[in-house]
């Protein structure tokens, strides 16, 4: 049996080889799918190890800072500070902007989450691979390495231009959009504060406006200050609790006392994935379902012609008193085969294409088994069509013309 599909293989082995590494680009592009699904999962829980919290306290009733928008005032964390089993508390900032080199053009954008921390706090990257950390108030900055740029450029972020004096690896958002971490005055700068036209067109909209003239209202000064005064918000007080205390304890501690919400890690790692991935990863089994059906119908075909195109030796085979469990086994193993020669291909084309693409593929070992076992499925499955048409073959027309 075994001679039989090896002789069949090795008499037309160079189409069964390119249909085998046609197969294994369907397989590599199946394998890289689930990669993404597992490189969006990993971006989400690399971003809350790295920020160094085990809270993330934001504005109520919002899923903030990641999911959605979150607003506070920068003093809250000292009243966060004086709770039981609070250890440390530090505000942050996060925006998700397009950043390019000084001088460059608009098409040498990236687009980065830009982060504002307090040195020494949680927020700040847990460390570094070129560079040193920043150490001034203003204008340094510490890149992750996706996004180009190194240490010693100058990068433009709103009206300032910073240095980069540091840079790190696998600093990225929960949508894999690379990290810029800059000191937090300059993250609420970035975020909240006014550009110059727009605090111009403020000053004309507010002299216009007869309200302020009004006995009782304020001044038109005042008002022109207050639309010039920096931003006293952030996007979120990241929390470490101290040893012997719970999280969850801390946390709703913080909700009761402070009307604020505050969720745990995991409570956090259950919205990046549940709110944020959740549609992405249905598309995503969508494609995978898609591509199985895909792969086959591919294998089922290729399968059926080669049995077609050889029936008359099937049709001798059996009139010398082969076996169908023979024949069936012949076959079933060349679709076997073909599934062997296609992993082997997509694999390996998987695992070489993987790091271009512009997002994180995370390849696992165990999806691999997973797809090897359901391609060998698939090709069971898909050879049943020819075993039955093989089976049915006619003895008589080994020997009629």
């Amino acid at each position: 049996m075994i001679s039989l599909a090896g002789r069949d293989i090795l008499h037309s082995w160079p189409k069964f080889v390119l249909t085998g590494m046609g197969l294994g680009l369907l397989i590599g592009v199946t394998l890289s799918m689930a990669g993404i699904y597992r490189g969006m999962v990993d971006d989400a829980q690399a971003l809350l190890a790295n920020s160094g919290a085990d809270l993330w306290v934001v504005q109520k009733n919002t899923l903030g800072p990641y999911a959605e928008s979150s607003s506070l005032r920068d003093d809250v964390y000292r009243d966060i500070l004086g709770l039981p089993g609070v250890r440390r508390a530090a505000n942050v900032t996060y925006l998700t902007m397009q950043v390019s080199k000084s001088g460059s053009e608009s098409s040498d954008e990236v687009r980065v989450m830009v982060v504002g921390f307090e040195p020494g706090q949680p927020g700040e990257p847990p460390y570094l691979v070129a560079g040193r950390h920043i150490m001034r108030s203003h204008y340094e900055a510490v890149v992750d390495i996706k996004t180009g740029f190194v240490v010693g450029d100058r990068i433009r972020i709103r009206r300032h231009d910073y240095t980069v004096v540091g840079e790190t690896r696998r600093m990225v958002s929960s949508g894999g959009d690379p990290m810029i971490y800059i000191p937090l005055k300059d993250g609420q700068e970035t975020q909240f504060l006014k550009d110059n036209d727009a605090i111009r067109n403020e000053r004309t909209r507010t002299a216009a406006n007869p309200t302020l003239n009004r006995p009782g209202a304020p001044g038109l000064l005042e008002a022109i200050q207050s639309s010039q005064t920096i931003s006293h918000n952030v996007n979120s007080v990241l929390v470490s609790v101290a040893e012997g205390h719970s999280a969850t304890e801390v946390a709703r501690n913080i909700e009761r006392w402070k009307h604020l919400q505050a969720y745990t890690q995991a409570e956090m790692s259950e919205i990046l994935i549940a709110k944020l991935i959740t549609n992405s990863a249905r598309q995503i089994g969508l494609f995978l379902v898609i591509l199985s059906i895909v792969s086959a119908a591919i294998v089922a075909f290729i399968i059926y012609t080669m049995t077609i195109s050889k029936i008359r030796e099937i049709a001798v085979l059996k009139l010398i008193g082969t076996r169908d469990r023979t024949i069936a086994g012949m076959i079933l193993q060349q679709a076997l085969g073909l599934g062997v020669i296609g992993f082997m291909v997509g694999k390996t084309v998987a695992s070489v294409w993987a790091p271009i693409f512009p997002k994180y593929v995370l390849l696992e070992p165990g999806d691999a088994m997973r797809g090897f076992v359901l391609v060998m499925l698939i090709c069971s499955i898909a050879s049943v069509l020819a075993i039955r048409i093989a089976l049915k073959a006619d003895p008589a027309a080994a020997i009629g013309g």
